[in-house]
Parts: structure tokens; C-alpha cells; sequence
């Protein structure tokens, strides 16, 4: 039997680390989240506040500052002090995906065996939802890792305790201080992963002796130990604002109702699911009836107590969103590549899995073929550009896919898994590459700084918008930016028109004009762009202004 070894695992991690890279340092700031993290991020290196997160004037408080503190160590390692280009603010969040990737092959080779390990790794790896969050500089990534240490610690005592043993003191501290480090990162969200499955263990077997193994007595205080300073600091700072908001406005807030236009009825991310971990999803329902089948299978049983509480607490709050689920995906990555890699071929007898497999399995097929054609489609769409490198990917991914459905229909599962994986890494490279940095029409905020910067009359002009609201603008052009009304933004400019600037829509036009009129000032034009905010669909003709005495 093969066994992986470090140099395995090595290999591994830096074959993650070069599929997750690409696009990386091309890619603009992704609205509207992202942004706002680096913004944060940069105001917290420039004012040397660690305690209280702002997002311009406002106090970003949603979740403690974990994040913030990653990226700006980045931020400070890589380039020195605040910047505005997004990659630096990035890299957290590709070590963190590269780290859960190599971790997910090893808890899935200490289950089912190194070709299973492998395999679970790649499912993870090429996933849509890892493929993007692993990009951006949010908090996602960051938190699977510290879940799958959980986990992982778990696992350890479980196996232990079934045994009889007593699970050696490491494991009970990377328990705990993975819990503190993910109530660091998004508070009590830890909670639900690291809590929720030993609930379930123990509802199932009717037995947590186990549980004994992680030092439960003396643990708990090692995880506040790990939160508890910045939890005491940032409560004083904010005379307990941070709190209320935090926990009963953005946690609590999204269990009775949708927040931001994100409410979704249960059975959102099951249909989510077959786009988000394609193309491992069609593969997951086909092994879905043989996982349930070896259900009393004591690692079988720890993975399934892994997602099922997870996924069901996220399927029945109001507020949903695909990553919502993303720590459970490296165990149906791994219960996946157990039932290709070891388990013989296994029909579903229900005719629901069998419906279920069928809509899985088409849903992967026409994805497949979608993500194949999708970056020559939309460039020659939006930008009217036929691109040779997004060709290229097409004319690498296609047989690939097709690959995937011939050895599929000869039973030969496990070949079609990497052959899906490998299609995969193709068009994610192309898209992130070759397609979506030249869509220069969605972008703005880019083209927006960069007019900026060519025009702006004083080294610390400022840049007032009234029409373009987006928190990558903030991120690009700097803290100083306002985001105003056009009778505000007049006033601003008719008090600082010296060193200021006005970004203007065309509809916003007339009320701007008439509002300079009141302050005696006519605006000047010194350039247009015209585009489409791709985060609300608004098709914009952006006019940047100047100040002039009538």
C-alpha cells in the first residue's frame, strides 16, 4: 500500500499553491466585500489602531479583527506599509487555502488511503467556491483552515477514545486554539463545525468518554485566552457598540431574516452545491447512497456528523450565501474520493438518489461545457475581443470533459474524477488569466483611479462620488475619497476647490450642475468613462469634474 510521506505532502501543497495563483495579482479588487477587508486594512496600517476596525469614517463592526491583523501582516512584510493594489492583501488567504488543501489529503489518506487522500485534495482544490475565495482577501479561506484543525483534533480524540487510548496533549491544544483562532477570525461561527460535531458523535454513538481526550476542563480557557484581550479592548474602545452590532445585529440578525438582499428558502445550498464544488458535485450525490450505506463506519459517521449539522443550521437561517457551507466541503471531498477510490462501483437502488444523481450529473455536464465556452463568450460579448490565450483554454478543457463522460460510462470513476479536476484548473486558469482582468467594462474602479491619478490638481486632492458608491473605489483611490450627493458634493468642492475633484454620472448631471450654479462654480469636464457596475447591473456614463469661478 502506497503511503504518503512529507515529501508528498510537500508536493502537494506547492501544487495547490500554483493552481490557486494565477489571476492573483491581475485580478481587481471584487466587490463588495473584498474592499472593504483591504480598506479596513489599510486605514489599520495607517492610523495603527489594531483594536477598532473603520471602514473611511465608520466603524467596520461586523466580526473581530483576526482577519485584519493577517492581512496587514502581509501588507507590512511584503510591501512595507499600506498600498493600494490588492495582491499583498491576498496572500493570507491563499496560504490558508493551500494549507487546508494539504491537510484535507492527509485526513483523508489517514481514513481511506493515499489514493483517496490525493483524490479528496484535488476535489477541494479545483472546486468553483475554493477556486474564487481563495483569491479574495475575505475571511473565508482563513476560517476552513482553522475548522479543518479542528476537526482534525477531533478526529484524533474520536479514533482514541473508540480505542480505548488517551489522545496525547497536542491534539487537545490545536483543538482549542483552533477554536480561539476561529472566534478570532468570525467569532462564535467556530462554534457551529467545532461544537455541533461532537454533539452529533455523541447523540449517535450514545457515548463521550471520548470527548475526555481534549481536556475540556482546562481547554475552554485556552480559547478565550486567545480571543478574550482584543474581545476586553475592543469592547472599552467602543463602549460595547461592537458587541451589539456584531453579535445581535450581524450574527443573530441573519438567523430570523435575509440581510442584504440575501435571503434564500431552505434547499438554497443544495442547488447552490452543484455549481460551487463543481466539478465535484455530480461525483459527491453519486457517492452520497454509498457513503449512507457505510454509515455505521466510525470515520464514515465522523465526516457525516462533520457536514450534516453544519450544512442544516446554514440551510434553515434566513441569510444565505454559497460559502456559508464551505467547511464541510473538504468531508464530502474526502467521503467522495472514498467511495471512487475504495469502495466497489455501487448503483442507487432509491428512486430519489437515483433522480438526484441524474440532476447532478446533468447540472455537471452542462456546467462543465459552460465554463468551457465562457470566457471567449464573454469577452467577445462585452468587450468585443476574441482572445487566442481563453481559446486556448477551450481547445485544452473540451477534451477533457469529454474525457470525464467516456471513462464515466465505463465505470471508471476514480479516472474521471482527475480527469474533471484536471478540466478544471484548465478554465479556472484561463478565466482568471486570459478573460476576466480585460473586462475592462465591469471594471471601473480601476479606470476610475487610474483617470484619478492623471488628473487630480494636488498631490492630496481628494475625489468626491456621487454616482459610484463601491468600497473598491474607496480601496483604489484612498481614504480620502467621499461618497456624496450631488448637492453635498457641490458644497465640498465649493470649499476645497483647489485640490478637489467630482466623479458625476450623466443622469446625475443636471441636480450636480444646478447645485455648482447655487455655490457660483461651473463644472469643467477632464474626462468620461462609460461602463456597467456589475454589482447591481447599473449602466454608468461617469464624467470627471473640476471646479471653475463663474
Amino acid at each position: 500500500m502506497i503511503r504518503l510521506t512529507a515529501r508528498h505532502y510537500l508536493a502537494i501543497a506547492l501544487i495547490a499553491f500554483a493552481t490557486l495563483l494565477p489571476g492573483r495579482a491581475s485580478l481587481p479588487p471584487l466587490d463588495r466585500d473584498e474592499p472593504r477587508y483591504m480598506e479596513a486594512t489599510a486605514q489599520m496600517l495607517t492610523s495603527h489602531d489594531f483594536v477598532d476596525v473603520r471602514f473611511l469614517d465608520q466603524p467596520r463592526y461586523l466580526q473581530p479583527a483576526g482577519i485584519y491583523w493577517l492581512e496587514a501582516v502581509s501588507v507590512a512584510v511584503l510591501k512595507g506599509g499600506p498600498v493600494r493594489t490588492a495582491w499583498p492583501y491576498r496572500v493570507p488567504s491563499l496560504i490558508a487555502a493551500t494549507l487546508a488543501i494539504t491537510l484535507t489529503a492527509w485526513l483523508g489518506a489517514s481514513l481511506f488511503g493515499a489514493r483517496a487522500g490525493l483524490l479528496a485534495a484535488g476535489l477541494l482544490d479545483a472546486s468553483t467556491l475554493l477556486t474564487a475565495e481563495g483569491r479574495m482577501a475575505t475571511i473565508d479561506s482563513t476560517l476552513l483552515l482553522a475548522v479543518m484543525v479542528v476537526q482534525i483534533a477531533l478526529w484524533r480524540a474520536y479514533r482514541d477514545g473508540r480505542a480505548w487510548k488517551t489522545t496525547p496533549i497536542g491534539w487537545a491544544l490545536a483543538y482549542w486554539i483552533g477554536m480561539g483562532c476561529g472566534m478570532m477570525l468570525k467569532g462564535p461561527v467556530i462554534l457551529i463545525p467545532g461544537l455541533l460535531t461532537p454533539l452529533m458523535l455523541w447523540a449517535w454513538d450514545r457515548d463521550r468518554r471520548w470527548w475526555h481526550n481534549l481536556r475540556p476542563a482546562w481547554g475552554w480557557l485556552l480559547a478565550l485566552a486567545v480571543v478574550l484581550p482584543w474581545c476586553v479592548a475592543i469592547d472599552v474602545v467602543s463602549h460595547g457598540t461592537f458587541f451589539s452590532r456584531a453579535v445581535g445585529t450581524n450574527f443573530l440578525g441573519k438567523i430570523g431574516h435575509g440581510q442584504q438582499a440575501h435571503g434564500s428558502p431552505p434547499g438554497f445550498h443544495l442547488l447552490v452545491f452543484a455549481i460551487a464544488f463543481w466539478p465535484g458535485a455530480a461525483f459527491a450525490a453519486w457517492a452520497a447512497p454509498a457513503v449512507w450505506t457505510r454509515r455505521d463506519r466510525p470515520e464514515v459517521r465522523f465526516l457525516l456528523s462533520w457536514i450534516v449539522p453544519h450544512w442544516l443550521v446554514f440551510e434553515l437561517i434566513a441569510t444565505k450565501l454559497p460559502h456559508y457551507v464551505l467547511p464541510t466541503y473538504p468531508a464530502i471531498a474526502i467521503l467522495t474520493a472514498a467511495a471512487l477510490c475504495t469502495w466497489p462501483w455501487q448503483v442507487a437502488r432509491q428512486r430519489w438518489a437515483r433522480l438526484l444523481i441524474g440532476v447532478y450529473l446533468a447540472v455537471g455536464a452542462v456546467a462543465g461545457l459552460a465554463f468551457c465556452v465562457a470566457g471567449p463568450v464573454l469577452l467577445w460579448r462585452i468587450e468585443h475581443i476574441m482572445s487566442p490565450r481563453a481559446l486556448l483554454a477551450v481547445v485544452g478543457a473540451v477534451p477533457l470533459v469529454v474525457a470525464v463522460f467516456w471513462l464515466w460510462r465505463q465505470r471508471e470513476g476514480e479516472r474521471a474524477a482527475w480527469s474533471a479536476i484536471a478540466a478544471a484548473v484548465v478554465i479556472h486558469t484561463g478565466l482568471f488569466v486570459a478573460v476576466i482582468p480585460r473586462l475592462q467594462t465591469i471594471w471601473l474602479a480601476p479606470r476610475i483611479a487610474t483617470m484619478f491619478a492623471d488628473f487630480k490638481p494636488c498631490p492630496n486632492s481628494t475625489l468626491v462620488s456621487t454616482s459610484f458608491s463601491e468600497p473598491s473605489l474607496v480601496f483604489l483611490v484612498g481614504q480620502g475619497t467621499h461618497l456624496l450627493g450631488p448637492d453635498a458634493a457641490a458644497t465640498y468642492l465649493g470649499a476645497h476647490s483647489q485640490c478637489a475633484l467630482a466623479l458625476v454620472d450623466r443622469r446625475d448631471g443636471p441636480a450636480f450642475s444646478a447645485a455648482m450654479a447655487r455655490q457660483h462654480l461651473m463644472p469643467v469636464e477632464y474626462g468620461r468613462i462609460v461602463g456597467v457596475n456589475y454589482s447591481n447591473g447599473h449602466k454608468l456614463d461617469l464624467g470627471l469634474y473640476a471646479p471653475v469661478a463663474q
